[in-house]
């Protein structure tokens, strides 16, 4: 039996609103789980997910994903893909392909799909190419929120190999990657080839046994995004603080409120990277918070000294509504409301904090446990 099911279109507004708030600014764009989750609902298709205790041991599971910067396109890019008579050919269908040629290249029949991590794109995506694939999708994923690189997830964190891996992007191209030296490797090919092909490919990888991905998978964060995008608009609907409603449902802190005064990026190597500056409102008047990313927010300095920081999550959303910003269209003159969730346990450890910590992001700054720098708050 169906875990959660996506009946109506506010259903699934409640769902990528729930997502993107996980998406800590990255995750996807919004635009496109939105369209994928509408063509299923015109199309009559059941939209649903199951319960990771349904899943047998024995079958074999795989992970699709979208790779390469949340960046808008530059005028020269769209120029390029001008010049080169590029047509797109599969559009919101390339995450099937993916899943199909990585089916063929292993010679598997894949019977599950696991979410990478948790956005309004990058969760959406995957759920509705198993529904249209026939193929059951595991309330769960690997990260627990969205990340942008291979270390952030627990198939890295758990020494699970994500190869062989089969990339396709929307002009039809489809590449299959047999083996890589590195976790490392494998993220910077992925992004290659997201570069090579204008910005974003899909992706299906990580094949494992239904046992495999038991011991790895994140339980229920699809029903959770349903839930907490629902508490959200239900407070909104009451006259209630949205975000003390999304404080509540996840188990968060209210970080900072104010507004935004700049957004400092630039798009290179398939991330987008930048900063984000806010001036306190409030009760945080007379005082800054700065949130960096790499697609999503990672490091935060409260008053230029180290916040709150990955692998914890730093979740900037509209004060009013308590809808979630993507980095990429967040910008000065937002009033924002900063949220802090405790992020997986098992990334505090030695092994976690080299891929997912401050210092993997190319800071010299200690992890301190959200909970300990919450403390008295």
């Amino acid at each position: 039996m169906p875990r959660g099911t996506l009946r109506n279109r506010q259903d699934c507004e409640d769902f990528t609103c729930g997502c993107l708030f996980m998406g800590t600014g990255g995750g996807g764009g919004i635009e496109w789980g939105t369209r994928m989750l509408d063509a299923a609902l015109e199309e009559g298709l059941n939209i649903e997910w199951v319960d990771v205790s349904e899943i047998p041991d024995d079958v074999w599971t795989c992970t699709p994903y979208g790779m390469g910067s949340i960046a808008p396109p530059t005028p020269e890019t769209e120029a390029e893909i001008k010049r080169m008579g590029l047509v797109d050919r599969l559009g919101d269908r390339a995450m099937e392909v993916a899943v199909q040629e990585l089916g063929k290249y292993a010679a598997v029949e894949i019977g599950v799909i696991v979410a990478a991590e948790l956005g309004a794109g990058n969760t959406p995506a995957p759920l509705i190419t198993g529904v249209r694939l026939g193929i059951p999708v595991v309330d769960g994923d690997y990260a627990g929120r969205a990340i942008p690189e291979e270390m952030q997830g627990t198939p890295y964190l758990y020494g699970k190999d994500s190869f062989p891996l089969a990339s396709v992007d929307r002009w039809g191209n489809v590449v299959i990657l047999k083996e890589a030296c590195s976790p490392h490797m494998l993220e910077r090919i992925g992004k290659m080839m997201a570069v090579a092909a204008f910005g974003t490919c899909t992706i299906a990888a990580t094949l494992l046994s239904g046992r495999e991905m038991k011991e790895i998978v994140v339980p229920g964060t699809l029903t959770r995004c349903l839930s907490l995008g629902r508490a959200v608009r239900q407070a909104r609907e009451q006259g209630d603080d949205p975000v003390q409603a999304a404080i509540e449902h996840t188990g968060g802190w209210l970080l900072f409120e104010g507004e935004v005064t700049g957004k400092d990026w630039e798009g290179r190597g398939g991330y987008m990277f930048g900063t984000t500056h806010i001036k306190g409102t409030g009760d945080y008047a007379g005082h800054t918070l700065d949130v960096w990313f790499k697609n999503e927010n990672h490091v935060s300095w409260l008053d230029g000294e180290p916040y709150v920081c990955s692998p914890d999550l730093v979740a900037i959303v509209d004060r009013e509504t308590g809808e979630g910003f993507t980095n990429t269209v967040i910008d000065a003159g937002h009033r924002v409301a900063v949220v802090g969730i405790k992020g997986l346990e098992a990334f505090r450890s030695e092994r976690g904090l080299a891929g997912a910590g401050p210092r993997h992001f190319g800071f010299d700054i200690d992890y301190v446990p959200i909970e300990k720098l919450m403390e008295g708050k």
